[in-house]
């Protein structure tokens, strides 16, 4: 087991530029991600005092399509979004899964659709980031994120912390809050020793066309398997333009001896896809059309990292993709950092005190709050990351794939029986944290 780093210790990088003390009693929010925004939403809705630094110079309509799942959509409803995130994606009423040869397998009511009192939501990541910053700059102010601060360290004292940029400029709060994502560099100081990202041999390209509306135009589906080639096909154009056109993400994922994992912003080629997917011409869908007329293909390595024993240190701790980067399987990425920065909250709300003569609230027991934060979230979180590695809810194409020897079938009733369809599918929601009936069970996390 390795031991992590103190950051109990003084900072051997020290510059003339004066620490930020105006600011002592604020939550530091490194990282202007879903994950940064959706915690700052939060704690000012409590009237806890925070502040979000973002390493990027400029804040961008960036990536491709994401999935928010009931159980982030009911995080974002109580925050005041969910309309204003449905009025902007597609309301996902379906998954269904197909083999390589375009047989159906089965498919499934998703959100509302299948009982749930929150959505399941397609959406375009750049949309979904928007939609979350001007909701911080309209409640928390204009200036209330900063842009141009890449994280370079945290050192912490009794009495609160210090996070230093790679501008020389430092601020001080009582709490940092790592939300820097998968390449930390608050997780890099805690583990030194850790490594790289666990690279498991598969590659995904992604992009977005605007292609035709597919089956019912709120479908999302599953397609192959990775030694064959598999696809993950959703619309996330809210509407269908006058050209009768969606815009449409799709994801390819190919198991690949090819590793381009140090290259994280990599065009992705035609040449080293698009041949897998040749012949999959469906009365439904044209896939290989579809790619070719693709506006955006990025190429990404498919890579987690192992869970960790430990995510606080003091008055510093980890959330979302810092804490638990994770396979994209089931929309989960983004939905686990939103439950991290929910929980998170109503920890430090529990931990907290109203101000005097009604000034903001001021924490009482910090580092009692991180901790409690973790008792509540790392078990669960990291359940999701091997869950993610062993048996995803696209356990179902494997399994089809692997009994049929990849050939076509004559009745998927043969091949697996409804009941043991169901299981592959509640199985992943009850670890994931969006079986219907517990989610409905389930007190605020705030």
């Amino acid at each position: 087991m390795q031991h992590p780093a103190s950051t109990h210790h003084a900072s051997t990088h020290h510059t003339s530029t004066p620490t930020d003390s105006a600011h002592n009693d604020d939550v530091l929010i490194l990282g202007g991600g879903i994950t940064g925004l959706v915690l700052a939403l939060s704690l000012h809705e409590l009237g806890l005092p925070c502040r979000v630094f973002e390493a990027a110079p400029d804040l961008r309509r960036l990536g491709v399509g994401i999935n928010l799942q009931p159980h982030a959509m009911r995080e974002l409803t109580e925050l005041g979004l969910g309309q204003l995130l449905e009025d902007v994606a597609v309301t996902t009423e379906e998954m269904a899964y197909y083999n390589r040869f375009g047989q159906f397998i089965c498919k499934e009511p998703r959100g509302r659709a299948a009982g749930y009192d929150w959505p399941q939501l397609s959406i375009h990541r750049g949309d979904l980031h928007q939609v979350l910053i001007d909701a911080v700059r309209e409640r928390l102010g204009q200036h209330s994120i900063l842009l141009d601060k890449r994280c370079e360290g945290v050192d912490q004292d009794d009495h609160g912390v210090t996070a230093r940029f790679a501008d020389g400029s430092t601020a001080r709060g009582t709490v940092a809050i790592a939300c820097d994502g998968i390449h930390s560099a608050v997780r890099k100081q805690l583990y030194p020793d850790e490594g790289g990202v666990a690279y498991q041999g598969i590659n995904m390209w992604r992009g977005v066309t605007r292609w035709k509306p597919y089956l019912s135009g709120m479908s999302m589906v599953q397609i192959g398997w990775l030694s064959v080639g598999k696809m993950v096909i959703y619309p996330i154009g809210k509407h269908v333009e006058a050209d009768g056109l969606q815009l449409i993400n799709w994801v390819a994922e190919i198991q690949s001896p090819r590793n381009v994992i140090q290259d994280w912003n990599l065009g992705g080629k035609l040449e080293d896809f698009l041949p897998t997917y040749a012949d999959w011409h469906f009365d439904w869908l044209d896939v290989p059309e579809m790619i070719r007329n693709a506006e955006q293909i990025l190429e990404y390595p498919m890579v987690d990292r192992d869970p960790l024993p430990q995510w606080t240190f003091g008055r510093v701790t980890l959330v979302g993709d810092a804490a638990h980067p994770m396979y994209p399987r089931g929309g989960n990425g983004a939905g686990q950092g939103i439950l991290d920065a929910r929980t998170l909250a109503g920890c430090l709300r529990q931990h907290s005190q109203q101000g005097p003569q009604g000034q903001q609230r001021q924490l009482r027991d910090a580092t009692a709050a991180l901790k409690a934060y973790e008792a509540a979230r790392m078990e669960a979180a990291n359940k999701v990351v091997l869950m993610n590695r062993s048996a995803p809810p696209d356990t179902i194409l494997r399994v089809v794939h692997e009994r049929t020897g990849d050939k076509p079938f004559a009745r998927i009733e043969d091949v697996m029986s409804p009941a043991e369809l169901i299981e592959f599918s509640d199985r992943y929601k009850r670890v994931a944290g969006f079986d219907k009936d517990a989610l409905r069970q389930r007190a605020s996390l705030v």
